[in-house]
């Protein structure tokens, strides 16, 4: 009996396992994440995304994913945030990359050197949130502080996080105004201290209760009703008809 049970409990892990990864699987076999690739030839330039601050001096706060690089990208998306204050010439990213951290410093990157949509290593964004004039004016008046006040500047783990989906969550978190939903293969998005494993959703419109980002739940208005099994995620959008995979993100 006790032998069956532990087959069967086997059997079942395993299942699970497979379903994780047939994502992950097939995003590698369309192509969207590389096997082989050199991050140093990789493209960085914008693809139009981001509207011309000459001809839109209004303020805008985007707020942008794109795969990451290499094979992990059939797994995870990089997320980042780009505003322009209404009148101003360029736009700032803000953003965590893991490797400004060694040697013990921050992690969080605030700069106008790169486009607001530039390919992440040769990957296209995609455009998650949108806000002109006043709604971006809004989160503008929070973001820089809430940006400085980051808990987990020196803390990077691409695995289950903190890391740059942590760092989004955690600003959508504080600032209800940017309300984004972030996809589901934003690895790290999930990932709470085990002093807070109750939070907000990111959009702000839901609850999601997290343990130390490995196993979870969320439902929410905008990001539907997801369950996180080892930082990989499955859901359902019933407002919006779509599924989400590990690895594909949503899937209409």
């Amino acid at each position: 009996m006790i032998r069956r049970r532990a087959f069967r409990a086997l059997s079942w892990s395993v299942l699970v396992l497979l379903v994780l990864l047939a994502g992950p699987l097939a995003a590698l076999a369309l192509g969207k994440a590389p096997w082989r690739s050199d991050w140093s030839r990789a493209s960085s330039r914008a693809i139009g995304l981001a509207p011309d601050p000459v001809k839109h001096p209004a303020a805008v706060v985007q707020v942008y994913g794109a795969r990451t690089f290499g094979w992990r990208g059939a797994f995870a998306v990089h997320t980042w945030v780009a505003t322009k204050p209404a009148g101003a010439d360029r736009y700032t990213r803000y953003e965590v990359i893991g490797w400004y951290g060694r040697g013990g410093g921050s992690t969080v990157a605030v700069s106008s050197s790169r486009a607001p949509d530039a390919e992440w290593y040769g990957q296209p964004p995609d455009l998650l949130r949108d806000l002109r004039g006043a709604e971006a004016e809004a989160v503008l008046a929070k973001l820089p502080a809430i940006v400085e006040a980051y808990p987990y500047g020196t803390a990077y783990r691409m695995w289950p996080g903190p890391n740059s989906n942590t760092f989004v969550a955690h600003l959508a978190r504080e600032i209800p105004e940017l309300k984004v939903a972030l996809p589901a293969n934003a690895i790290g998005k999930d990932w709470l201290p085990l002093d807070r494993a109750i939070a907000r959703a990111p959009s702000g419109t839901g609850w999601q209760a997290s343990l130390y980002g490995v196993l979870g739940v969320m439902a929410g208005a905008e990001e539907g009703v997801e369950l996180n099994v080892l930082g990989l995620v499955v859901g359902i959008h019933p407002f919006a008809p779509a599924i989400k995979f590990p690895g594909l993100g949503r899937v209409p």
